[in-house]
């Protein structure tokens, strides 16, 4: 079963949303983070341990878990998912986003 961490800034609105999409799956586990200090989870070396999968909102996103967290980055898969901050949390819009996304990079059938 593959293990995916969704990832934003804040843990507040899009990553939360997608950890709950995805979390009646029986074919994947997941969990959410934000890279903000200040985020309600903030992203762990365990978290990145436990994550086969990582699932980025946004190119920066990327830009700094790879800058904090290299040594901690060495079997994941990063992908980014494009999707900007315009979104409340289980926004209609955002959830057909991440619907028509994650399943083709994780294999899922929709």
């Amino acid at each position: 079963m593959k293990s995916v961490l969704f990832v934003c800034s804040q843990n507040e609105l899009r990553s939360p949303t997608a950890e709950r999409v995805f979390s009646g799956r029986r074919d994947i586990e997941v969990a959410s983070a934000g890279l903000n200090h200040d985020a309600p989870q903030p992203v762990t070396p365990d978290l990145l341990a436990w994550a086969d999968v990582i699932c980025v909102m946004e190119r920066a996103h990327l830009s700094r878990l790879r800058r904090r967290f290299r040594k901690y980055l060495n079997r994941q898969r990063l992908v980014c998912l494009d999707i900007p901050d315009l979104y409340g949390y289980m926004d209609p819009e955002l959830v057909e986003l991440l619907e028509a996304k994650v399943p083709r990079y994780l294999g899922l059938a929709k």
